[in-house]
């Protein structure tokens, strides 16, 4: 008698503590977090910055449609939920395009008026002001690393680099072609991903000069990110070329790495489709590859292609491929850019979504 009341006294203190603690996370998948309700269905996310656990920002544009500019968009993650962010002061009609962040109070972001005029936004640890763009210079996306900020776009056609130096932006000489992605370990310890004439660039600054490497020769190969780990090593990523072919002719991707001596291409688990952002472990090493619109050959079936791996995971030898988790209502998501969370495993991607009848929405990521 006395041993079965302990059984059952003991049965239901576990049945309390499994109440009590909440279900483990699914820390093995990427998993869908809404953005708030009052974010409409027609809005889109293109870039995403973390500082901690608490603490990150995605940007985009909101209310856009096919013909419509929509307005800028900034969300907030507080830990739990997804939080729009205001404006002050902004009523312009556009959007945003890449944010980036050194600190708390050094959060920058560009974009894109109606008029196609650039926007510059900072957020100072209290609040987003608009901030004066560089004159005569469209912003394409903004950087930092390495207690650097620098902005990319075109000046009169050509390629402009832009380093912010005290209160202002200071012209940065650029490599020769089109630049699309930087990593900044310092301002004189730069490296930039983009195309020429010649194929695919990876290009290094030493605060005097470039230094640029064709890393694939192939016609219309261009790589838009790039990640140094050390000296020894450096990952690229981006499309291969074709020329000519059928409309709609699937490109394959195209990773390559350096080890000290020369660049190398590296096998992927999928065959078709484009990487879109590389993004780094706690440590620094090579973490995540996100391939867009990602593609494999399906031998003797029917259709003869299938679905790939959206996100790679390395783990210094191989790669494990991850698929986005389906969202009711949705299709499968452009864009695709990575931001890793500092000092964890924690991983978001940010972009747009394939919505119902021609329409698109906004869609956040995670993993870990």
């Amino acid at each position: 008698m006395a041993r079965r009341l302990l059984v059952a006294v003991l049965a239901a203190a576990l049945a309390l503590v499994a109440v009590m603690i909440p279900a483990a996370a699914d820390t093995g998948s990427w998993q869908h977090v809404p953005v708030p309700e009052q974010v409409r269905p027609q809005a889109a996310l293109n870039e995403a910055v973390a500082l901690g656990p608490d603490r990150a920002w995605a940007v985009g544009a909101d209310a856009v449609g096919r013909q419509a500019p929509g307005f800028p968009l900034v969300l907030r993650w507080d830990g739990t939920a997804w939080q729009r962010q205001s404006l002050p002061g902004v009523r312009w009609q556009g959007e945003l395009l890449s944010v980036a962040a050194a600190s708390p109070s050094s959060v920058w972001a560009v974009g894109r008026d109606a008029a196609g005029r650039a926007r510059l936004l900072r957020h100072d640890g209290t609040a987003w002001r608009e901030s004066r763009p560089p004159r005569g210079v469209t912003l394409a996306r903004v950087f930092a690393g390495g207690g650097e900020i620098w902005l990319t776009g075109s000046r009169d056609g050509a390629q402009a680099l832009l380093r912010r130096d005290g209160n202002g932006w200071q012209d940065v000489p650029a490599p020769p072609g089109s630049v699309h992605g930087l990593h900044l370990l310092a301002a004189d310890d730069v490296w930039a991903a983009g195309a020429s004439v010649d194929g695919a660039t990876v290009s290094h600054y030493d605060g005097r000069e470039w230094k640029q490497t064709v890393v694939d020769g192939f016609p219309r190969a261009a790589v838009g990110s790039v990640l140094a780990v050390s000296p020894t090593e450096v990952w690229a990523g981006g499309t291969a070329g074709f020329v000519g072919g059928p409309p709609g002719k699937p490109i394959p991707p195209l990773l390559v790495r350096w080890d000290g001596e020369k660049w190398s291409r590296v096998a992927m688990p999928t065959d078709f489709g484009s990487v879109n952002s590389l993004t780094p472990t706690a440590s620094g090493e090579l973490g995540w590859v996100s391939v867009n619109r990602s593609q494999k050959w399906n031998p003797g079936g029917t259709p003869p292609l299938v679905p790939g791996p959206d996100f790679l995971s390395w783990d210094g030898s191989a790669f494990t491929g991850y698929g986005e988790p389906p969202v009711s209502g949705e299709g499968e998501s452009w864009t695709l850019r990575l931001a890793p969370v500092p000092g964890t495993d924690t991983v978001w991607s940010v972009g747009r979504a394939d919505g119902p009848q021609g329409t698109f929405a906004p869609r956040a990521l995670r993993f870990g």
